[in-house]
């Protein structure tokens, strides 16, 4: 695919779902914005950071994001992506999750999207036919949900806002629920009950955001590693291909396309 300039956000009509391909660049941001259709977003090189009021999921190239409608939501580039994205029916979105999330991508969707974001031009009823295809794909593959839920409560609310101000930070729950005023065990429960995660896998996956945002803007991954807190780079690439898919070194080199 030549690198065509995607079509500038400002020109969208207020509540419509653009669809097509362009390529956006590293930190690119939409501002939150929601529409009548759901969306399915999907990096065919790069990273995707999609948020919500209730977290932020991000998709690496091999993942599609998926919003249902109505649903405010934001997004961010991570290294220069190939952007595919696609509207789909409010009539269509009935079989897939009322929330949002992130899928994998086999290899039938990957053509199916390709094919609905491209620039050959289809009749309508052989869209539609290939949305239902897509759609019956998605329902059957598990979600790969890079997701970091936000929570609620006050103190919980606190400690997370510590943990993103410096997400290489080694400090314990223990000394992070003394600077927000609830105990290690109260905020222990928080993170299980509020936010179904364990206190580690929810820094881990912060810590894995930051790491895709590091890898995209060229550092290496014994930098990023370090960065993000971990001790040495051999854990950190088992964290990250643990959670992402694929080892860091295989994300970044994916990054300037195919």
């Amino acid at each position: 695919m030549s690198k065509t300039r995607p079509t500038a956000p400002d020109t969208w009509p207020p509540g419509s779902t653009p669809q097509g391909a362009g390529w956006l660049p590293h930190g690119f941001h939409l501002e939150s914005h929601s529409h009548a259709e759901g969306q399915l977003v999907y990096a065919a090189t790069g990273a995707l950071a999609t948020t919500t009021g209730r977290g932020t999921w991000v998709a690496p190239a091999h993942r599609i994001t998926w919003t249902p409608p109505g649903f405010e939501h934001s997004h961010r580039i991570y290294g220069e992506t190939d952007t595919r994205i696609l509207a789909l029916p409010a009539g269509q979105c009935g079989r897939l999750p009322a929330h949002p999330g992130v899928f994998a991508v086999s290899p039938l969707v990957r053509e199916v999207l390709l094919a609905l974001t491209g620039e050959r031009r289809r009749t309508p009823v052989a869209e539609k036919r290939l949305r239902a295809v897509l759609v019956e794909e998605l329902v059957e593959s598990p979600e790969q949900s890079l997701h970091l839920p936000e929570p609620k409560d006050d103190r919980l609310r606190a400690v997370t806002d510590l943990l993103r101000a410096d997400p290489g930070r080694t400090t314990t729950l223990t000394e992070l629920g003394r600077r927000a005023g609830a105990g290690e065990r109260t905020l222990s429960r928080l993170f299980h009950t509020e936010l179904g995660l364990s206190f580690q896998r929810w820094r881990t996956i912060l810590r894995i955001h930051l790491a895709l945002a590091e890898l995209a803007g060229g550092r290496s991954v014994t930098e990023t590693a370090i960065r993000c807190g971990w001790s040495n780079p051999s854990t950190f690439i088992e964290a990250f291909t643990a959670v992402v898919g694929q080892t860091p070194g295989r994300y970044q080199s994916g990054l300037g396309g195919e």
